[in-house]
């Protein structure tokens, strides 16, 4: 009788321990699993030509951050890319480089929530490396010898351009006026015109053709960037997801080192 209680008892051992090994081998709910983020598939940036070069980057570092989400930008005049907005282009995100712009499309009921700064930008005169006619300030673009290109008055940097102008009381006929700012840029870099009045964005980014002549009168016409989501967004997850990403500080850290001010 005592050998099989020893027996009966050494079987029940085995038993359980089978039982704890089962269970160990057993994976849990998370492992051989990843966090999942929740964010996937295509996502639509429209956003000011001025953030081109770092948006790229953030854009880039966003889909590190969320594998499986591809990321798309359309860049232009913030004027021309609200009207796109709003006659119903599929997008997912604005990026504007100015309110004025950005009210165009929340006053159309076509924005999810409040927009938010996120950085803003500041012009400066672009003129061709090495300055070849000395231009040293806002005052000289008056000079009938200089050619000017400004950005059209319907898009952000001409809409500053013509408020620094107007309150210096310098009076600039341009040779051309351009749909966004990299057009503007572009007609410096190409020995179009002598002087463009530009972002500093714009002109650092550039410092391989260009020179950027910083002039005080700037500082009464700074842009504020607002950011957005759009209301009829294909990926309204992404969309709020890389609205969120563009202010965390490693990406404000992208803007500012471009040139950009945080707000």
């Amino acid at each position: 009788m005592k050998t099989k209680k020893i027996l009966a008892a050494l079987a029940l051992t085995a038993l359980l321990a089978a039982c704890g090994d089962s269970s160990a081998d057993t994976p849990t709910a998370s492992s051989g699993s990843s966090a999942a983020s929740g964010v996937t598939g295509n996502l639509t940036v429209l956003a000011a030509a001025s953030l081109t070069e770092t948006f790229n980057q953030i854009g880039k570092d966003f889909e590190a951050a969320n594998p499986g989400v591809k990321v798309t930008f359309s860049y232009g005049g913030s004027s021309g890319l609200a009207q796109q907005i709003n006659s119903g282009a599929p997008a997912d995100v604005f990026a504007a480089a100015s309110p004025a712009t950005m009210k165009t499309v929340t006053d159309a009921g076509n924005a999810t929530g409040e927009p938010t700064t996120f950085v803003k930008n500041q012009l400066v005169i672009a003129v061709p490396k090495g300055n070849p006619k000395g231009i040293k300030g806002l005052s000289d673009l008056a000079d009938p010898k200089i050619k000017v290109a400004l950005c059209a008055v319907e898009v952000p940097c001409g809409a500053a351009a013509k408020k620094v102008l107007d309150t210096a009381g310098v009076k600039v006929t341009p040779v051309t006026y351009e749909q966004d700012v990299k057009a503007a840029l572009s007609k410096v870099k190409l020995g179009e015109v002598d002087a463009a009045l530009v972002y500093r964005t714009d002109a650092k980014a550039a410092t391989a053709d260009v020179d950027g002549i910083e002039f005080p009168e700037s500082s009464g016409a700074i842009n504020n960037y607002p950011i957005v989501t759009l209301k009829a967004a294909p990926n309204p997850a992404g969309a709020t997801a890389f609205v969120a990403f563009v202010q965390t500080e490693p990406e404000i850290k992208v803007l500012t080192d471009a040139g950009f001010q945080k707000p």
